[in-house]
């Protein structure tokens, strides 16, 4: 029999279940943004608060990168869940064979793209002429590997939804193990500054990658490589793209509004109001990503289910991951409130830089003990293939809410209006995706008992 035929996802208790999936996706995503907290700590320590800053200016093309990674990768592991819980298995290998390709193509044109304008394009993000430097030679290393990044973050998310989570976990650790020895090594022992940083990536993700395509060459696995899966299918590519369109939305919108945030900073605060953000940034970016392993783990669940129309257990694993995910998220706000120069002083020695952040982090971590629901709602109607009530969350919490305060506290507050911009913009968010949830689930019940 063929490895890798997830039929427990239909039949074994929903909380062992979650947890199986849930703890090595957490474990996961933990440690890639481990591997962007590692960055920024070597370079705001080994190469200075400049250089800290130059990085954060990096931030919305990272988002801009991920986010073409994400209509490919997210669209097509989600697809993948569904084929597999409707026992679609010829398609489901399919879907493998067009991840490539696509990244492929995608990853390409981004990186040709980007480095024909790249020093406009920084400018446009909000460096300055003390930043551009670090900005511009960390980018162009990230760029040219850019390729190894989509096809690694592509075929990583497709072996986690083909039933092999801790697979997908490995390829993640490995990635950050590297990553932490290397970065090191190329920084301090051979003076590479913020473009070691950058090789140290390209690299930790290219052994990764050559360790995936391995995997999927096993042809004892239910999905892996073989003859015929690479030539592109219209359904499965217009699919995976509509399903993946919620979180490219989500995060090229977030590229968007990180370029006005980091203007807007520069604006009231300079250069060191960018770093600020740069480091207040990773440490929310840590809370979250173990919300995101949460809903990583709910994903496979929940879109097999909702496939095999068991939707009891759709809610069910549904509920359970908004509780985890309001709970970490509580963390987030105990420890922002309560340490906040300990936790910024690990990114910079730099006494004027650990002020701004530290102000920074006890304004952002005010909503975060609801917010949890927000993130988790945004990604279980992604999970189930409903990627308009997704799109609508992701979009009208950058658009509609945030994008308006962005330009109108910092009127009135200055800089801390920028700050006070993503609290408020949290909170008004969260009731709409609850109001929006509990809309949705009033026609589930429905169909449930129909």
């Amino acid at each position: 029999m063929s490895k890798g035929i997830p039929t427990e996802l239909g039949t074994e208790n929903v909380g062992k279940l979650l947890r199986k999936y849930a703890v090595p996706a957490i474990i996961a995503m933990t440690a890639s943004s481990l591997y962007n907290i590692v960055d920024s700590i070597f370079i705001g320590q080994g190469v200075g608060p400049y250089a800290i800053s130059g990085f954060a200016i990096t931030f919305p093309f990272m988002n801009l990168a991920a986010a073409f990674g994400s209509l490919i990768g997210v669209g097509a592991s989600t697809l993948s869940s569904v084929l597999l819980g409707q026992k679609d298995y010829d398609n489901a290998k399919r879907v493998l064979g067009n991840v490539v390709v696509l990244n492929l193509i995608m990853g390409g044109l981004f990186s040709l793209i980007s480095l024909l304008f790249l020093d406009n394009i920084l400018y446009f993000f909000g460096a300055s002429e003390n930043t551009l430097p670090y900005a511009k030679e960390y980018m162009v290393i990230i760029l040219a590997g850019n390729i190894i990044t989509h096809m690694y973050l592509g075929l990583n998310a497709l072996l986690r939804s083909s039933g092999h989570p801790k697979q997908a976990m490995a390829a993640t650790i490995l990635t950050v193990a590297l990553n932490c020895i290397l970065d090191p090594l190329f920084i301090f022992v051979f003076d590479m500054g913020i473009a070691g940083a950058a090789w140290a990536t390209v690299l930790s993700q290219f052994v990764a990658l050559v360790w995936l395509l391995r995997t999927f060459s096993d042809k004892n696995e239910l999905i892996h490589f073989q003859k015929g899966i690479f030539r592109l299918r219209k359904k499965i590519v217009v699919d995976s793209l509509a399903i993946g369109l919620a979180p490219f939305l989500m995060n090229a919108v977030s590229c968007f509004v990180v370029i006005f945030i980091n203007r807007q900073l520069l604006k009231y605060g300079g250069d060191l109001s960018v770093g600020a953000y740069g480091i207040v940034n990773r440490y929310v970016f840590l809370f979250m990503m173990i919300v995101m392993g949460f809903t990583q783990g709910m994903q496979p669940i929940a879109g097999y289910n909702y496939g095999a129309r068991q939707y009891k257990r759709v809610k069910e694993v549904l509920f359970k991951t908004i509780k985890w995910g309001m709970l970490v998220m509580t963390t987030s706000f105990v420890v922002g409130m309560l340490i906040p120069k300990t936790v910024v002083s690990a990114f910079t020695s730099d006494p004027d830089l650990i002020e701004k952040a530290a102000k920074g982090v006890r304004i952002i971590v005010i909503a975060f003990p609801l917010i949890g629901i927000n993130l988790v709602t945004s990604n279980f109607f992604q999970s189930i293939g409903k990627p308009k009530r997704s799109i609508f969350l992701s979009l009208s919490r950058q658009l509609i809410f945030l994008s308006p305060l962005l330009y109108i506290l910092p009127l009135i507050m200055g800089e801390s209006g920028v700050w006070w911009s993503f609290a408020i913009s949290d909170l008004i968010s969260t009731v709409v995706a609850s109001l929006l949830l509990y809309q949705f689930l009033k026609t589930f019940n429905h169909e449930q008992t129909a």
